[in-house]
């Protein structure tokens, strides 16, 4: 198992583990962004000095020292290391490009009365406190809009019979950051000791950019969607995607394994890339065994294949069974237009115009695949918030299961069998089948 580091000099990480930088953004603390990240096998007597002198990079992580078999290191390169292979003897390194390579889907696609309404719901968690009704006749109390979206799932349904409403369960959200200050959050997320801005380098994952530019409240809609579906539970903010919407393979990597170390149950990853990233998927597959349940978007290019890690959902095992893909339909059960699709994918969800927390203590509303995928995250986190009657392994597989058929009298035929194994989400029916009675 790799044990990241993070991200230091060679110098440092050898000498005195302090932080060192290769790289500044203006106003922001030093960050070292490699452009290529090299897997390379680690045998006996090697060192990180060693294998950094040969490759001619920088330390990321090294294995620990009980590490057995599959002993790999992760330096970071700013050019393919011709000399370091002939100092290595042509031992295989495994390379691949790191510097944003991962993107966050989605868009704002709706805003209230022609910009982005002041948030008027107080916090998610006094909602969820027995003091105020989240439900009055049918209607969703703190986001109106999003009755039919939550109609459309059962959520009502669902929250009665999950009364716990996720209670105890963190939920890690790795993504472009939240609006920290944002009132929907007050008593809603990790204690801040906890926090990780991974893209900034420091302890802030604060949403950063322009209102309506890039992913500039991408992560703080993600999140405000996870709380909706599961109001009690907590969220654990971790910033890997700049205000562009795209972040490095190394960030998305170190992420996922901080996420397991700070005790997810649940990890959302709003975010793809077109390439697999094996360093990546290996922190997928370390969190997945560690028994944490990973949540991808499927990717919004309308085609018929998954961006990664959503494309590792069908991988055989460990990572098979707690890993899912979502994809994204709307009201009719319809494919999103945007929506990629795949023999592959296990999930749908309405992911078109989702409203929820913006930065700036605004409200607006955003459309892809990445608003599909918290509303599976969410799910997931009211089981765990109950006692169950199925072990963990079967979790992901019976939501899948138990989803709405949205191919039933000729609906969506261009996509049969693409579109999940059954298809839309279907909370009360998944609670049915994994909660005790």
């Amino acid at each position: 198992m790799n044990r990241f580091l993070p991200l230091l000099g060679v110098t440092a990480a050898l000498l005195a583990g302090c932080a060192t930088s290769t790289w500044t953004a203006p106003g922001a603390p030093q960050v070292a962004r490699p452009t290529t990240v090299a897997r390379v096998s680690v045998l006996p007597g090697d060192t990180p000095e060693t294998l950094a002198r040969a490759l001619g990079g920088t330390v990321l992580s090294w294995p620990e020292a009980d590490c057995a078999e599959a002993c790999v290191a992760l330096i970071g390169l700013e050019a393919p290391p011709v000399r370091g292979l002939q100092a290595l003897g042509g031992r295989t390194v495994q390379q691949e490009a790191n510097r944003d390579v991962f993107g966050g889907g989605g868009a704002v696609t709706a805003v209230m009365n022609g910009s982005m309404s002041m948030w008027a719901g107080g916090s998610m968690s006094m909602w969820a406190g027995g003091s105020m009704s989240m439900w009055a006749g049918g209607s969703y109390a703190m986001l109106p809009q999003n009755t039919a979206l939550w109609q459309k799932i059962g959520l009502e349904q669902a929250q009665g019979m999950a009364r716990n409403l996720g209670s105890g369960v963190t939920v890690a959200v790795i993504d472009s950051g939240i609006d920290l200050a944002h009132p929907a959050f007050a008593g809603a997320l990790t204690p801040p000791s906890t926090w990780k801005d991974f893209y900034g380098g420091d302890a802030r994952p604060q949403e950063e950019g322009v209102a309506g530019q890039g992913a500039y409240g991408h992560g703080t809609n993600v999140a405000g969607i996870v709380l909706q579906v599961a109001p009690r539970a907590k969220i654990l903010p971790l910033r890997v995607l700049g205000p562009d919407g795209s972040g490095d393979v190394v960030m998305v990597a170190q992420a996922i394994d901080y996420a397991v170390a700070q005790g997810a149950r649940v990890i959302n990853l709003s975010l793809g890339s077109d390439q697999n990233s094996p360093t990546v998927q290996d922190a997928v597959r370390r969190a997945t065994e560690a028994g944490v349940l990973v949540v991808s978007s499927a990717g919004n290019n309308d085609m018929d294949r998954l961006t990664s890690p959503a494309s590792l959902a069908e991988t055989k095992g460990t990572l098979g069974n707690h890993l899912l893909s979502v994809g994204s339909v709307d009201l009719r059960d319809l494919k999103s237009s945007f929506s990629n699709y795949s023999t592959n994918l296990e999930l749908v969800a309405p992911g078109e115009a989702v409203s929820a927390p913006a930065p700036d203590g605004r409200v607006a509303a955003w459309s892809g695949t990445s608003m599909a995928a918290p509303m599976v995250t969410g799910g997931l986190a009211l089981a765990l918030g109950e006692p169950l009657k199925v072990s963990l392994s079967d979790l992901s597989r019976k939501m899948a299961d138990s989803a709405f058929n949205v191919y039933a009298n000729g609906a969506n035929s261009a996509y049969k069998d693409r579109l999940g194994t059954k298809g839309r989400l279907d909370l009360p029916a998944f609670l049915t089948s994994v909660l005790r009675n």
